[in-house]
């Protein structure tokens, strides 16, 4: 469980850009950190993966305090976090190497059993002889997804890792996410695009540094009108559900996706 207690964070000689953050993370939950440019959203998934440290305020990981520098190394094992940038991240030439890396203090046996299960998460199993040259974008940031998991953490913090990547790689991120929350991870995905939000057990909406609303995602529909008026936008689907409401046509939707929408209009015509 992650505790965010009365965090302020300011740059040097600048304004808070968050100011009293008080949020509570659940194990295995999957949470989706929404708003605008400026928000904060970036510089609260850093505090919370332990790059930067809280200017007031704490943040507790099962009780380990991520400012006391005794925790550091457990708070290690036990968080990871994937950028925007998949290349900003990447050390080595090599795909096996690049995996490798993270990984001390274990057997070679460990090791190969650790590279080869994350490669296998990500869908990446047959390139671990490949240069990371070679690689497209997206497959890159699954690289580093895979170099994230081989350390084995409880959270993964992914901070907009589909904004460099085309709609394919953003697809197959979107794949491996869904799979991690049903392998138990616990997630924390910071995002502006819409469709993105679906991703979420529980949305976090920050505006000018403060949480401003918690919705869970069986109350987005009745909640559209809140992403409205901090500028930001909902899936289509959510729109076209919202539309058949108005026109009396309840669609009780699971997942929000077009299939399932496609399926449940299907039976209804021919009902």
């Amino acid at each position: 469980m992650i505790r965010i207690e009365n965090v302020t964070y300011r740059y040097k000689r600048g304004k808070d850009i968050l100011n009293k953050i008080n949020l509570s993370i659940q194990d295995k939950e999957t949470v989706v950190i929404m708003g605008k440019n400026g928000s904060g959203k970036s510089t609260l998934g850093k505090l919370i993966s332990g790059i930067l440290k809280p200017k007031e305020g704490k943040i507790l990981l099962d009780d380990l305090d991520m400012a006391d520098k005794k925790n550091k190394e457990e708070i290690r094992k036990k968080i990871g976090i994937v950028f925007q940038n998949p290349e900003n991240q990447i050390i080595f030439n090599n795909v096996q190497d690049e995996v490798t890396f993270a990984l001390k203090n274990l057997s070679s046996e460990e090791i190969k059993k650790r590279v080869e299960s994350s490669l296998h998460q990500v869908n990446m199993a047959d390139k671990i002889k490949d240069d990371l040259y070679e690689l497209s974008l997206g497959q890159k940031q699954r690289i580093v997804i895979s170099e994230v998991l081989a350390k084995q953490p409880k959270v993964i913090v992914f901070d907009e890792p589909t904004t460099m990547i085309d709609s394919k790689g953003k697809e197959d991120i979107y794949h491996i996410v869904e799979n991690l929350k049903k392998e138990g991870y616990t997630i924390i995905y910071i995002t502006n695009l819409a469709e993105e939000m679906l991703l979420a057990d529980r949305i976090i909406l920050l505006n000018n540094g403060e949480i401003v609303e918690e919705i869970r995602k069986e109350e987005i529909l009745d909640k559209l009108d809140i992403f409205q008026q901090y500028d930001i936008k909902v899936p289509l689907v959510l729109e076209i559900v919202q539309k058949l409401r108005q026109e009396g046509i309840e669609m009780n939707l699971t997942n929000y996706s077009i299939d399932e929408l496609v399926t449940k209009l299907r039976g209804i015509i021919k009902s």
